[in-house]
Parts: C-alpha cells; structure tokens; sequence
C-alpha cells in the first residue's frame, strides 16, 4: 500500500537534508546534506539513480523556495509537517551512533549531535509521508 520509493527533503536556506526510504521504518537507501544552491542537481541525481515516486517535502523554513526549485522534477511534491523533526532527528541520530566516553554519562536530551542532522530530519519527513500514505 506504499507508494514505492521517496525522496524526503529537509529544506532549509543554506543547506538541505536528503534521505531516499522504500518504506517506513526501513533503513534509508540514501541520505545527506547538501547545499541548497546544488540541490537541484544531487536531486537529479538520486532520481536517476533511485527513482522515487514522490517528494516528501518539510513544510519548514525555505519549503516554497525549495518546492519552486523542484518543481521540474516531474514528481509530485508532498508538503508534509515537520511538527518536533529536530527534537526526534536528535533522538534518532544518537540511537544510530550513540555517545562514547565521557558523553554516555550526560542525558541524551542534552546531548548536540557533534554535525548537523538535515539528513535525520529528512529521514523522518520521508517517513512520516510513507506511513500517512499507509493504510
């Protein structure tokens, strides 16, 4: 009942997280970040490569600009809520590569990632597309 592959997208103003799922709660076949004066190419790119049937688009900072970049992808754009993307791209960054060290002894909701986490926040946009399109 998936809609196949998608491409979810973490807009921003400078740069923008990429993450290419088939299904919800599967691990991504790609992810990133890229600048955003180079996304229109790296989202050709991964179209060529993975084929996805849908944007899953953040209805963040910058989403419009983004969506107008896109918009000759020929592939649907799904504006779709980021609603606490951060807080869980946290969350979900630190259970991929948990802290070492004298880190471990700090609460994981004080913990910064030691990067940027666009591509977590992307990750979860794609998900949260694929799992409201379940039913």
């Amino acid at each position: 009942m998936t809609t196949g592959v998608v491409l979810g997208i973490d807009p921003g103003t400078r740069k923008c997280g990429f993450a290419v799922l088939a299904r919800a709660g599967t691990a991504p076949l790609a992810m990133g970040i890229e600048p955003t004066a180079t996304l229109r190419e790296r989202v050709a790119e991964l179209v060529a490569v993975y084929a996805p049937s849908a944007i899953a688009l953040g209805a963040g900072t910058n989403g419009a600009q983004i969506a107008a970049l896109l918009a000759d992808t020929g592939l649907p754009i799904h504006v779709t809520n980021e609603v606490e993307t951060t807080l869980r791209a946290r969350a979900r960054y630190f259970a991929d590569h948990p802290p070492r060290g004298w880190r471990i002894l700090i609460p994981r909701g004080m913990l910064l990632p030691p990067r940027p986490i666009d591509d977590y926040a992307a990750l979860l946009i794609a998900e949260r597309y694929l799992s409201s399109r379940m039913g």
